[in-house]
């Protein structure tokens, strides 16, 4: 074959591989099995999305949680937390892998060069004389190079990507979860801090009632009944200060955990009510505009795809294999003569490959994939229908928290003036000693109660955050 004849036959074959195509199924995205509206109903509040308004997806987490202490905790996780780190690696692994796929795409040329020393024995020897010979070869070659007529190795290719961007989808899930976590456990950890140091206080109260009974007993105008009910009151107070402290240990601990490293003390919470604000409000848009973008979702989806590639490359495993191999070079039994025109050496070995019987192999790797992209499919909804019931959810508790925390506050005052009343009764021996217990015990549960509702608000607004896509940026 002349040279002239070589340089069309090999433009003809790249220009035929250009031209060829998956067959793969054409992709097309289920319909979303959610309702396209949000529920309606007293749980929830009448919220109507404007042309100006932003996703949540598109808000940096530094514009949302506004609080500088802990926008420096969310900061830190991100440089700190084992699993997004573990999660970035595992793009990067998945990015490699597509790589080292695609690279199947294009011929692998390498160069070789070899020096191959041979004794023949005098008996083998044509001359009857044996001696030892010399061999020099150098060459560049093709080595098993798929002509993907079927497109078999660009379906595989494409499995390889869909894995990759689902990867960074599931980073970027990490990283909404982990945004979320850091936030919740400051939180908490603020609360459980207002907890004890009210426990703190109804004990420093509790003990100057005691002090003020016992004086009273002393003097007789008091029963011992009313001494040891006091007593009660202490030490119910000195329990949940023990209980409080441990919390607030744990929750110390917990906050380490997901920030992922030793946490300042100059960043750590004081107590709840400092940090009502530390969180901006936001309202949802659309479930289509929302859900489709959390990358949850995308991930399902990217999954989704990938397992329809893998139909095509099932289908091609139907169709023939064709390899080639080939190989230009130079040889001499002299390393002077190596490049002397007439020690040109060359090769061309196409070879085909077609399947006749394979036991129904074939067949059910292809039942395999069929059934994986249904999988798929089943999976991709039910993240969907997931995310509408979690960011659901958090709209009804919406709706009604406001309402919560306003009740929870003017029944914390009722229950403040009731106590001042029933000691005022007490001290001038109208009433038992009984009645400010009660009140002071009802006083103390609506006091934690304010604290439990301020952080269920407070949780809500970053778990409608998180469950709307926002914490990626």
């Amino acid at each position: 074959m002349t040279r002239m004849t070589v340089k069309p036959l090999a433009a003809t074959l790249f220009l035929f591989l250009a031209g060829c195509a998956s067959m793969a199924p054409k992709y097309s995205q289920p319909a979303a099995p959610v309702p396209a509206a949000w529920p309606a109903g007293p749980s929830y509040q009448a919220t109507q999305p404007t042309a100006q308004q932003k996703p949540l997806a598109e808000i940096p987490w530094q514009e949302f949680f506004v609080e500088p202490q802990l926008q420096k905790l969310i900061a830190l996780s991100l440089d700190n937390n084992r699993d997004l780190r573990v999660a970035v690696l595992n793009m990067d692994r998945f990015r490699a892998l597509y790589q080292i796929q695609r690279a199947d795409l294009f011929p692998s040329v390498t160069g070789d060069g070899g020096l191959a020393v041979k004794r023949t024995a005098d008996d083998l020897a044509q001359n009857g004389r044996g001696g030892v010979s010399h061999s020099y070869d150098v060459g560049v070659g093709i080595s098993s190079y798929e002509l993907d007529l079927f497109g078999r190795v660009r379906s595989l290719k494409d499995q390889a990507l869909d894995q990759y961007l689902a990867t960074e989808q599931a980073r970027r899930s990490v990283q909404i979860t982990l945004v979320s976590q850091v936030a919740t456990a400051y939180l908490t950890l603020g609360s459980d801090l207002e907890r004890l140091q009210l426990a703190k206080d109804t004990l420093a109260n509790q003990q100057e009632s005691y002090r003020l009974s016992k004086s009273r007993f002393e003097a007789g105008v008091a029963s011992a009944l009313d001494l040891q009910q006091a007593q009660t009151s202490v030490d119910s107070a000195r329990v949940d200060i023990a209980r409080f402290t441990t919390q607030v240990a744990q929750d110390l601990n917990a906050l380490t955990l997901v920030v992922g490293s030793d946490v300042p003390q100059d960043l750590l919470p004081k107590s709840l009510t400092e940090n009502l604000t530390a969180v901006k409000d936001a309202a949802p848009g659309l479930p289509s505009d929302v859900l489709l973008a959390r990358p949850d979702i995308l991930q399902a989806e990217y999954n989704l795809k990938g397992a329809n590639a893998n139909i095509g490359a099932a289908r091609a495993a139907f169709f023939p294999r064709i390899t080639l191999t080939t190989s230009v070079g130079f040889g001499s039994d002299q390393l002077t003569g190596l490049f002397k025109g007439g020690n040109l050496a060359w090769n061309f070995a196409p070879r085909i490959s077609v399947p006749i019987f394979e036991g129904g192999r074939n067949k059910a790797n292809l039942d395999v994939a069929t059934v994986d992209r249904d999988i798929a499919v089943a999976q991709y909804e039910k993240a969907i229908q997931s995310a509408f019931r979690e960011v659901a959810d958090s709209l009804a508790q919406r709706g009604t928290i406001d309402e919560q925390v306003a009740a929870q506050q003017s029944l914390t005052g009722a229950t403040s003036e009731t106590y001042r009343l029933s000691q005022a009764r007490y001290q001038t021996g109208v009433d038992s000693y009984l009645n400010v217990l009660d009140a002071q015990r009802s006083l103390y549960a609506a006091q934690q109660g304010l604290i439990t509702t301020r952080l269920a608000r407070l949780n809500n607004m970053v778990t409608l955050y998180k469950v709307l896509g926002g914490g990626s940026k």
